[in-house]
């Protein structure tokens, strides 16, 4: 399959590196092209990154026959609209997180997309990988017992970087890291909630640096939930239950997974090292590779519900906090 990619900046350097490992291992993956505004750029980037073809402009990428899957790597505030792009020429998507700014811009490019039978994909590789699989088997077979409540959190200090710092480019920590928080307590805990509160700490520019969200579901459980954009964090999650506790390294990588009983809070009872990966960006185009050919327009791994459904929580967060970006 070749791919083109729609940016050049340090997040499709990453999956660059993924595809030609993907490739070396036998995957039929190519790296076929990359498209920027300014062609000097591209050029640059697929010398350096063995790409084959090189753009100056998204449309004139998106023109060209041969490529089959647009890898979409730019700011949040770009992505209705290259995607938009991308259906029109009848290219599938595989599009970084956070899908788009809102859930209406969603909506629309979910709706096109059925519309014209193209496939689209969100990137948030945390949905594909292993790991989901490792944690949800240890909670369906009990080493918790009744899971009550959990924690996570994914804070950097990337404040200064100009697509979190500027409301234009749909910045502010939710949209970037906050997302991964949420999309864990999704997939532990369900999308059954009762309630959502947030508390924030903005930017001068008037996004969001730092926040604390608790969700409450209707099942009596909770998750807590922080991200920011001003400082380091350990990124570690827990899920606490009725037996022990379950923790995971990173929440935006998993690397470790334990499992603790209450008689001991010092050694694990359990400890899983999740695979080994290329970059961990694989898994989520091996289920480009593998829906595709047969049809599909979404993964399983994460179903257009769940893209609009994660989109309709941070909309309802920003709109608790008053928070809206200039486009809105």
């Amino acid at each position: 399959m070749k791919i083109g990619i729609l940016g050049a900046g340090g997040i499709a350097r990453s999956m660059c590196a993924t595809i030609r490992g993907m490739k070396a291992a036998g995957q039929p993956v190519e790296l076929y092209a990359v498209a920027s505004r300014d062609i000097d750029k591209a050029i640059r980037f697929a010398r350096e990154q063995g790409v084959k073809r090189a753009f100056g402009s998204y449309e004139e990428m998106l023109c060209d026959p041969a490529v089959e899957l647009v890898y979409v790597a730019t700011p949040h505030s770009h992505h209705v609209e290259q995607m938009r792009m991308c259906i029109e020429h009848g290219k599938h998507i595989l599009c970084e997180k956070s899908f788009t700014a809102n859930a209406a811009q969603a909506e629309e490019i979910l709706a096109l997309a059925k519309e014209k039978g193209v496939y689209v994909a969100e990137a948030i590789w945390t949905r594909y990988m292993p790991a989901r699989r490792i944690i949800d088997d240890l909670i369906a077979q009990g080493a918790i017992g009744e899971p009550i409540l959990l924690t996570a959190n994914l804070c950097y200090t990337i404040e200064q970087i100009e697509r979190i710092r500027l409301p234009e480019l749909a910045g502010g920590a939710l949209l970037d890291v906050g997302v991964y928080p949420l999309n864990f307590a999704s997939m532990v805990f369900g999308d059954d909630i009762a309630s959502m509160e947030s508390h924030v700490e903005m930017l001068p520019t008037g996004v969001d640096r730092t926040e604390n969200i608790t969700i409450r579901y209707k099942n009596g459980r909770t998750a807590m939930l922080m991200a920011s954009a001003a400082f380091d964090s350990d990124r570690h999650c827990v899920v606490y239950g009725t037996k022990g506790w379950l923790t995971v390294d990173n929440v935006n990588n998993p690397a470790v997974i334990e499992v603790y009983e209450k008689r001991d809070r010092l050694h694990p009872v359990t400890h899983i090292d999740v695979p080994e990966q290329i970059t961990g960006y694989e898994y989520e185009v091996e289920a480009c590779l593998r829906d595709i050919p047969l049809g599909r327009i979404e993964p399983e791994e994460m179903p257009h519900s769940e893209v609009l459904t994660i989109m309709r929580q941070m909309d309802a967060i920003r709109a608790q906090w008053g928070m809206k970006y200039p486009f809105e």
